[in-house]
Protein backbone atom coordinates (compact mmCIF):
# COMPACT_ATOMS: atom_id res chain seq x y z
CA UNK A 1 0.00 0.00 0.00
CA UNK A 2 1.40 3.39 -0.97
CA UNK A 3 2.23 6.04 1.65
CA UNK A 4 -0.56 8.25 0.27
CA UNK A 5 -3.12 5.47 0.62
CA UNK A 6 -1.91 4.71 4.16
CA UNK A 7 -2.33 8.41 5.09
CA UNK A 8 -5.88 8.46 3.68
CA UNK A 9 -6.69 5.23 5.54
CA UNK A 10 -5.39 6.61 8.85
CA UNK A 11 -7.33 9.86 8.36
CA UNK A 12 -10.57 7.95 7.66
CA UNK A 13 -9.99 5.79 10.73
CA UNK A 14 -9.52 8.86 12.92
CA UNK A 15 -12.69 10.47 11.56
CA UNK A 16 -14.71 7.30 12.09
CA UNK A 17 -13.52 6.64 15.65
CA UNK A 18 -13.49 10.22 17.00
CA UNK A 19 -16.38 10.80 19.39
CA UNK A 20 -18.75 13.38 17.91
CA UNK A 21 -19.60 16.46 19.98
CA UNK A 22 -23.28 15.62 20.34
CA UNK A 23 -25.33 17.31 23.05
CA UNK A 24 -26.11 15.44 26.24
CA UNK A 25 -22.96 13.43 26.82
CA UNK A 26 -21.61 14.33 30.26
CA UNK A 27 -19.11 11.76 31.51
CA UNK A 28 -19.16 10.23 34.96
CA UNK A 29 -16.19 11.29 37.06
CA UNK A 30 -15.72 10.33 40.73
CA UNK A 31 -16.30 13.30 43.02
CA UNK A 32 -14.70 13.98 46.38
CA UNK A 33 -17.03 13.75 49.36
CA UNK A 34 -16.93 17.52 49.88
CA UNK A 35 -17.78 18.32 46.24
CA UNK A 36 -20.55 15.72 46.22
CA UNK A 37 -22.02 17.16 49.43
CA UNK A 38 -21.89 20.71 48.07
CA UNK A 39 -23.53 19.76 44.77
CA UNK A 40 -26.11 17.60 46.54
CA UNK A 41 -27.06 20.51 48.79
CA UNK A 42 -27.33 22.77 45.77
CA UNK A 43 -29.73 20.54 43.83
CA UNK A 44 -31.83 19.77 46.93
CA UNK A 45 -32.45 23.34 48.08
CA UNK A 46 -36.06 24.43 47.66
CA UNK A 47 -36.60 27.39 45.33
CA UNK A 48 -38.62 30.31 46.70
CA UNK A 49 -42.36 30.22 46.00
CA UNK A 50 -42.09 33.72 44.59
CA UNK A 51 -38.89 34.94 42.93
CA UNK A 52 -37.83 38.48 43.79
CA UNK A 53 -35.17 40.48 41.96
CA UNK A 54 -32.70 43.08 43.14
CA UNK A 55 -33.45 45.25 40.12
CA UNK A 56 -37.05 44.40 39.13
CA UNK A 57 -37.25 46.99 36.32
CA UNK A 58 -34.10 45.74 34.58
CA UNK A 59 -35.09 42.10 34.99
CA UNK A 60 -38.57 42.94 33.69
CA UNK A 61 -37.02 44.40 30.54
CA UNK A 62 -34.83 41.30 30.15
CA UNK A 63 -37.78 38.94 30.61
CA UNK A 64 -39.82 40.86 28.03
CA UNK A 65 -37.00 40.87 25.47
CA UNK A 66 -36.07 37.22 25.95
CA UNK A 67 -39.77 36.33 25.85
CA UNK A 68 -40.08 38.05 22.50
CA UNK A 69 -37.11 36.10 21.15
CA UNK A 70 -38.50 32.81 22.48
CA UNK A 71 -42.03 33.30 21.17
CA UNK A 72 -41.59 31.02 18.16
CA UNK A 73 -39.99 28.23 20.21
CA UNK A 74 -42.31 28.53 23.24
CA UNK A 75 -45.62 29.95 21.94
CA UNK A 76 -47.56 29.67 25.24
CA UNK A 77 -47.02 32.93 27.22
CA UNK A 78 -47.43 31.29 30.65
CA UNK A 79 -44.96 28.49 29.84
CA UNK A 80 -42.52 31.01 28.40
CA UNK A 81 -42.68 33.27 31.47
CA UNK A 82 -42.32 30.35 33.89
CA UNK A 83 -39.33 29.05 31.93
CA UNK A 84 -37.54 32.41 31.83
CA UNK A 85 -38.16 33.15 35.52
CA UNK A 86 -36.83 29.72 36.50
CA UNK A 87 -33.86 29.97 34.14
CA UNK A 88 -32.87 33.44 35.34
CA UNK A 89 -33.12 32.34 38.97
CA UNK A 90 -31.17 29.10 38.56
CA UNK A 91 -28.45 30.60 36.36
CA UNK A 92 -27.78 33.60 38.60
CA UNK A 93 -27.98 31.39 41.70
CA UNK A 94 -25.14 29.30 40.23
CA UNK A 95 -23.16 32.40 39.21
CA UNK A 96 -23.78 31.82 35.49
CA UNK A 97 -24.91 34.19 32.76
CA UNK A 98 -28.60 33.48 31.98
CA UNK A 99 -28.06 34.42 28.34
CA UNK A 100 -25.24 31.89 28.05
CA UNK A 101 -27.55 29.24 29.51
CA UNK A 102 -30.12 30.12 26.83
CA UNK A 103 -27.42 29.46 24.23
CA UNK A 104 -26.56 26.15 25.85
CA UNK A 105 -30.22 25.06 25.93
CA UNK A 106 -30.65 26.02 22.29
CA UNK A 107 -27.77 23.68 21.37
CA UNK A 108 -28.67 20.91 23.83
CA UNK A 109 -32.42 20.54 23.30
CA UNK A 110 -33.68 23.45 21.18
CA UNK A 111 -35.95 24.28 24.15
CA UNK A 112 -37.70 20.88 24.10
CA UNK A 113 -38.57 20.06 27.70
CA UNK A 114 -38.89 16.32 27.07
CA UNK A 115 -35.89 15.88 24.79
CA UNK A 116 -33.92 12.63 25.19
CA UNK A 117 -30.52 12.19 23.53
CA UNK A 118 -29.07 9.02 22.06
CA UNK A 119 -26.99 8.81 25.27
CA UNK A 120 -30.21 9.05 27.40
CA UNK A 121 -29.59 12.62 28.57
CA UNK A 122 -32.85 14.30 29.51
CA UNK A 123 -34.68 17.58 29.35
CA UNK A 124 -33.83 21.15 28.45
CA UNK A 125 -30.20 21.00 29.60
CA UNK A 126 -29.76 17.33 28.63
CA UNK A 127 -28.71 16.07 32.05
CA UNK A 128 -27.43 12.50 32.22
CA UNK A 129 -29.46 10.29 34.61
CA UNK A 130 -26.36 9.12 36.53
CA UNK A 131 -26.29 12.54 38.21
CA UNK A 132 -29.40 11.63 40.21
CA UNK A 133 -27.47 8.80 41.88
CA UNK A 134 -24.35 10.93 42.35
CA UNK A 135 -25.79 14.17 43.78
CA UNK A 136 -29.58 13.88 43.82
CA UNK A 137 -32.47 11.85 45.14
CA UNK A 138 -34.38 9.05 43.44
CA UNK A 139 -37.59 11.11 43.34
CA UNK A 140 -35.95 13.84 41.24
CA UNK A 141 -37.49 14.08 37.77
CA UNK A 142 -35.08 15.43 35.14
CA UNK A 143 -38.03 16.39 32.92
CA UNK A 144 -39.29 18.79 35.58
CA UNK A 145 -38.46 22.34 34.51
CA UNK A 146 -36.82 23.66 37.66
CA UNK A 147 -35.15 20.35 38.53
CA UNK A 148 -33.53 20.12 35.10
CA UNK A 149 -32.32 23.71 35.22
CA UNK A 150 -31.06 23.26 38.78
CA UNK A 151 -29.06 20.17 37.86
CA UNK A 152 -27.71 21.61 34.61
CA UNK A 153 -26.57 24.87 36.19
CA UNK A 154 -25.06 23.09 39.21
CA UNK A 155 -23.13 20.71 36.95
CA UNK A 156 -21.84 23.50 34.70
CA UNK A 157 -20.83 25.54 37.76
CA UNK A 158 -18.89 22.52 39.03
CA UNK A 159 -17.06 22.19 35.72
CA UNK A 160 -16.37 25.93 35.64
CA UNK A 161 -14.82 25.69 39.11
CA UNK A 162 -12.67 22.73 38.03
CA UNK A 163 -11.48 24.71 35.02
CA UNK A 164 -10.83 27.85 37.12
CA UNK A 165 -13.27 30.01 35.21
CA UNK A 166 -12.40 28.80 31.71
CA UNK A 167 -15.86 28.63 30.12
CA UNK A 168 -14.63 27.06 26.90
CA UNK A 169 -13.14 24.08 28.75
CA UNK A 170 -16.09 23.88 31.17
CA UNK A 171 -18.47 23.59 28.22
CA UNK A 172 -16.29 20.83 26.81
CA UNK A 173 -16.61 18.94 30.08
CA UNK A 174 -20.37 19.50 30.14
CA UNK A 175 -20.61 17.86 26.72
CA UNK A 176 -18.04 15.15 27.39
CA UNK A 177 -15.80 16.51 24.64
CA UNK A 178 -13.09 18.30 26.63
CA UNK A 179 -10.29 19.55 24.40
CA UNK A 180 -12.40 19.71 21.25
CA UNK A 181 -13.81 23.02 19.94
CA UNK A 182 -17.04 21.94 18.22
CA UNK A 183 -19.46 21.98 21.15
CA UNK A 184 -18.14 25.09 22.96
CA UNK A 185 -18.16 26.91 19.62
CA UNK A 186 -21.80 25.93 19.05
CA UNK A 187 -22.88 27.16 22.49
CA UNK A 188 -20.88 30.38 22.39
CA UNK A 189 -22.09 31.04 18.84
CA UNK A 190 -25.76 30.54 19.78
CA UNK A 191 -25.31 32.75 22.84
CA UNK A 192 -23.72 35.63 20.94
CA UNK A 193 -25.96 35.29 17.91
CA UNK A 194 -29.37 34.95 19.56
CA UNK A 195 -29.33 35.79 23.27
CA UNK A 196 -26.98 38.68 24.08
CA UNK A 197 -28.79 41.69 25.48
CA UNK A 198 -27.33 45.04 26.53
CA UNK A 199 -29.13 46.20 29.63
CA UNK A 200 -28.42 47.58 33.10
CA UNK A 201 -26.99 44.98 35.45
CA UNK A 202 -29.71 42.65 36.61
Amino acid sequence: MSRQRVSKYVLCLILLTAAPAYPGAQQYEPLSASVKARMSKSVSDVAPARITYGNPAAVGEWLNEMGRRLQRRLPDPAIRQDFLNALHYEATRAGLDPEMILGLIEVESNFRKYAVSSASARGLMQVMPFWIDVIGAKEHNLFHLRTNLRYGCTILRHYLDIERGDLFRALGRYNGSLGRPEYPDLVLGAWKRNWTYDSPRL
